[in-house]
């Protein structure tokens, strides 16, 4: 785990600032304890750094406003969505204030013939899905976690659905950003392509919160398919498990959701979603399209399947049971976290090219083995993102030091194998010191001097991505 370093403090201008903050947003700012402490939050093992106070935004001007007041007085600025970031996002590592922008969450406008929607950074997943439901449009991007729009652009989030669907880089059009300066940056409209410049909303999408700070996003919209179906089928071992995914993406069959539970995975979701599959490991499936086209794609599949020692090969075609599965795959981290009530654990985030996907899971498994961890694996694999959650007792510093050596050896597996350190959650903290390694000093180089563009005081975000501080 990072060792996090406290920048340091502007405290005089801080000072100023929030008393200028306070008398402008009164009911709209706080600064309890208690408040501060939340929107400090991370959910790994990182040191909680709390903000110096919390504001609430209601709109882009407001937003405009605690911006230039902040950098009159040169004062860190974090965003906050709902604080389901897992790598130090939201920490404040030079004081300053924390804008949680969870009340600007409009859905503005519903193009249902374009597909797409504007909406405010606040407005969550789920949200705009309830929203959108007799339009028979649906956003689908699905972290697990009802994370907001905002924070999963940010972060550049993927999920479950990504293998068909794509990431949040696939599926923001344009966005508005409020600058270090006060200045409201718009970076693309509606339309599917553009030539125009720089392709600057990819740039937003992803720079977890250190160059500005989001406050519209538009985004695409996907049409709900005629048929949906779940299948789960086990197999012998992960690495088969594995070969299976690899050959189905090879093949090219349009799966909408391929998800890995390792057999120790299973046997947490079976006892805390009070399900009955068997316990060895496991593939999680949808299929998306017309009935004949579903029908044939499971057909493919269980072909597939047979040939890597595939059984017990079943369909969830009712929708209860399909949503029933799923929020079991939603719920693992905390299935997983009951199998030791008394530790903690810490998901690990990497992603490797499919062709390499066996070979990173059953070597991060050997490595856990020889560490003595217990670490059920579960992940996104049909792009090849797969997470690992060791389970200890956090107050050992030994324990500690062997989940630290898993978390490197996968990050640098993964990087040796062509893959990223990081597959949906972000650098953030927890992932800084491996950025360098991974695109190389050329590349950081010139984020920072894109970051140092737009921000020259650093106040945005400040201590994130790995750069200079």
């Amino acid at each position: 785990m990072a060792d996090l370093v406290d920048l340091p403090r502007n405290d005089s201008g801080i000072e100023t600032a929030l008393g200028i903050l306070a008398q402008r947003f009164g009911p709209q700012f706080d600064r309890g304890a208690a408040m501060r402490e939340q929107h400090g939050h991370t959910t790994t093992w990182l040191r909680n750094q709390k903000p110096d106070a919390v504001v609430f935004p209601h709109s882009t001007g407001e937003v405009q406003e605690i911006v230039r007041i902040c950098s009159a007085h040169h004062v860190p600025i974090i965003p906050f969505g709902t604080g389901t970031s897992l790598e130090g996002h939201v920490n404040a590592p030079a004081g300053g204030v924390s804008v949680d922008l969870s009340q600007m969450n409009r859905i503005l406008e519903v193009h249902a013939q374009d597909m797409d929607a504007v909406i405010e950074p606040g407005v969550t997943r789920k949200a705009l899905n309830t929203h959108l439901r007799d339009t028979g449009l649906f956003f689908p991007v699905d972290p697990g976690a009802d994370a907001s729009l905002g924070g999963m652009a940010s972060t550049r989030a993927s999920g479950t659905n990504a293998v068909r669907y794509g990431t949040m880089r696939d599926n923001v059009l344009g966005l508005k950003a409020v600058l270090a300066s006060g200045e409201v940056l718009t970076t693309g409209g509606r339309a599917r392509k553009s030539s125009a410049g720089y392709d600057l909303t990819r740039l937003f999408v992803g720079a977890e919160g250190t160059l500005g700070l989001i406050t519209e996003l538009t985004v695409k919209l996907a049409g709900i398919p005629e048929a949906m179906s779940a299948a789960t089928c086990s197999f012998p071992t992960t690495d088969a498990a594995c070969r299976a995914v690899i050959m189905t993406i090879q093949y090219g069959l349009p799966v909408a959701r391929i998800e890995l539970l390792d057999a120790m995975s299973v046997h947490a979701a079976n006892a805390y979603s009070k399900l009955d599959l068997p316990e060895q490991p496991l593939l999680l499936l949808e299929f998306h399209g017309s009935a004949s086209s579903v029908a044939e794609q499971a057909e493919t599949f269980g072909e597939i399947a047979a040939e890597f020692g595939g059984s017990g090969f079943e369909m969830a075609t009712r929708e209860e049971d399909r949503l029933r599965l799923w929020q079991a795959r939603h719920d693992l981290y905390w299935a997983c976290l009951a199998l030791k009530p008394e530790g903690a654990g810490l998901s690990t985030d990497v992603c490797v090219p499919v062709s390499r996907l066996a070979e990173a899971v059953v070597r991060g498994q050997e490595k856990a083995e020889e560490l003595g961890l217990t670490a059920p694996v579960a992940g996104h694999v049909g792009d090849g993102n797969f997470h690992m959650l060791p389970l200890i007792d956090a107050s050992d510093p030994k324990e500690r030091a062997k989940v630290d050596e898993l978390s490197a050896f996968l990050a640098e597996l993964a990087i040796s194998l062509g893959g990223t350190c990081t597959g949906e959650h972000g650098i953030g903290q927890g992932k800084a010191r491996y950025l360098e390694a991974e695109l190389g000093p050329a590349a950081v180089t010139a984020m920072a001097g894109i970051k140092a563009a737009l921000d020259p005081d650093n106040i945005m975000n400040p201590g994130k991505i790995g750069l200079p501080a």
